[in-house]
């Protein structure tokens, strides 16, 4: 029996014209009958998730900004924040890298400091609410992750520059161009461990999907573990299951398939 529901964004309940299949509302709010939770797992930012969701944002669980923060109607249920001083000094390194801009993502709002064109229009896209500010260092906010948008690749190129603290923090690269950094051990699995606890959820209980580096946590928190067809090589290696594209509505039919809807 399935109680527990959690599904990445971008790549995976996302299509690539970044929308939302219709017929998933229908199966959500069957979901909602039978009291399963579902829970948008996204490297998002909470207020981006709540707008894109805001017809049934009442009902549906968020674990956002890859785990820092996960509310349920209405309601705060874990909050992990990253050190101010560590913080400031991952900006500082991320300011010298070429083709990159750093996203501080506070719990009140995102900020950036340069009025690029690029980077506007990508944090448009995954922060409801930013700021474009003088100095990143100065910002008073419970700081959930530091991002990096690099246009070169977040992969091969950013990732390198943080190898400092590999071993230290939590560095994750969470798409093509994104790179995020949150505390030591904070990530979705940890979070989707977090709420297994709260409602007394055990992994056989648990479906997941995603199609990046991020989930790879997550796909180790549930035996319906399901990596997109469309997904990075290793994270097919850790999960139990394969669904069908985000093109190909993968995560609504394999609901539909899995639960019997």
């Amino acid at each position: 029996m399935i109680r527990l529901i959690a599904s990445d964004m971008d790549g995976t309940l996302l299509n690539s014209n970044n929308e939302i299949n219709e017929e998933f509302f229908e199966v959500f709010n069957k979901l909602k009958e039978k009291n399963i939770i579902f829970a948008a797992a996204s490297g998002r930012q909470y207020y981006n998730l709540v707008k894109r969701f805001e017809k049934i944002s009442d009902d549906i669980m968020f674990i956002a900004e890859n785990g820092t923060f996960v509310a349920y109607k209405g309601k705060e249920i874990l909050v992990n924040s990253l050190d101010r001083e560590v913080a400031n000094e991952l900006i500082k390194i991320g300011r010298n890298i070429d083709n990159a801009y750093v996203i501080l993502c506070g719990k009140k709002s995102a900020y950036i400091e340069k009025r690029d064109e690029r980077l506007v229009k990508e944090t448009k896209k995954y922060y409801e609410r930013y700021e474009i500010v003088e100095d990143l260092t100065k910002i008073e906010d419970d700081i959930l992750k530091v991002t990096i948008c690099d246009f070169s690749g977040s992969e091969f190129n950013s990732n390198k520059y943080f190898k400092d603290y590999w071993d230290k923090l939590q560095v994750t690269v969470s798409g093509e161009r994104w790179l995020d950094i949150t505390s030591n051990g904070v990530n979705k699995g940890v979070a989707i461990e977090k709420v297994q606890e709260i409602y007394d959820i055990n992994p056989k209980e648990t479906m997941v999907f995603g199609d990046y580096l991020n989930d790879l946590e997550m796909m180790e928190k549930a035996y319906y573990s399901y990596a997109m067809e469309n997904a990075h090589e290793d994270l097919k290696k850790v999960s139990n299951f394969i669904a069908k594209s985000n093109n190909d509505n993968g995560v609504v039919e394999t609901i539909k398939e899995v639960i019997k809807l």
